[in-house]
């Protein structure tokens, strides 16, 4: 069973809520991994992220209730065999523009004759080739989301959501606000269009989709778009605001302002 693809059949009951490991470090994977979170992104994309420390962090994340999912750097196929070889079962692929593209994912996470995953008896993908007739068994418990971040995307994904194989869309919001002439503006209102309209068409496509958020705020408003699984910040935007509010806290007690209010309870630093 692949942990990822049930939340998403779960889905009409509760959405999967997930958020972004940035960190590269598997010491905070792990202890986000206990924090309440669903599911969460490993990122090989924007992180000083390799191939070895990856098998740390699903290491790590493997000891906590949530679900990894790994963006890989790029649709390439060498790096998929690499990443799925290290363990990896839900992949994330960024920048997907068409369906050629997306088929192009699906084979790479897929052994012949379905696709063109190379074979290794020996590998952390096959429990080091404990798992009973894993190249037979493999392909169905992989999960593949393709992520639309243009307008392009977006025009094509009726065609994307039809490759047999995507099992999930996910709409960026940074990138697309950007390929719109739009550059940070996540919350513009032809950014919203786009991401209603994208949420609107998945589902008359038959496949999820999901998204990423700032703050839970900015989450919330996706999710009444019709976003069926989200994501919130990341492991460092979520430690860097903690530890900027507290810095300014302690500043405004310095400079004669009154003590914050203290927590009603708490079990670490």
């Amino acid at each position: 069973m692949n942990a990822f693809a049930e939340l998403l059949r779960q889905r009409a009951t509760a959405t999967p809520v997930g958020t972004w490991i940035m960190s590269a470090s598997p010491l905070v994977a792990e202890a986000v991994g206990l924090a309440g979170f669903d599911w969460a992104v490993i990122d090989m994309e924007h992180s000083p992220l390799d191939l070895a420390t990856l098998v740390h962090l699903l290491q790590a994340v493997g000891n906590t209730p949530m679900a990894p999912v790994v963006r890989v750097p790029w649709n390439d196929t060498v790096t998929v065999k690499r990443v799925l070889d290290a363990g990896a079962r839900s992949l994330l692929f960024p920048f997907v523009q068409n369906a050629d593209e997306a088929r192009r994912a699906v084979a790479a996470t897929r052994y012949p004759p379905e696709g063109v995953r190379g074979m290794a008896g020996m590998s952390r993908g096959s429990r080091f080739g404990t798992t009973p007739d894993y190249f037979r068994s493999a392909n169905a418990g992989i999960c593949t989301v393709v992520q639309l971040e243009t307008l392009e995307a977006i025009a094509n994904l009726e065609a994307i959501a039809a490759v047999p194989g995507v099992d999930a869309l996910f709409l960026g919001p940074a990138d697309l606000s950007g390929t719109m002439g739009h550059v940070g503006q996540l919350g513009h209102p032809a950014v919203l269009a786009q991401m209603a309209d994208a949420a609107r068409r998945a589902h008359a496509a038959g496949l999820p989709i999901g998204s990423v958020g700032g703050t839970p705020e900015v989450v919330a408003q996706y999710r009444a778009m019709g976003y069926d699984y989200v994501a919130v910040a990341s492991d460092l935007g979520l430690l860097m605001r903690a530890a900027q509010a507290a810095a300014k806290a302690l500043r405004a007690i310095d400079a004669g302002a009154p003590a914050p209010a203290a927590p009603q309870q708490g079990s670490g630093y």
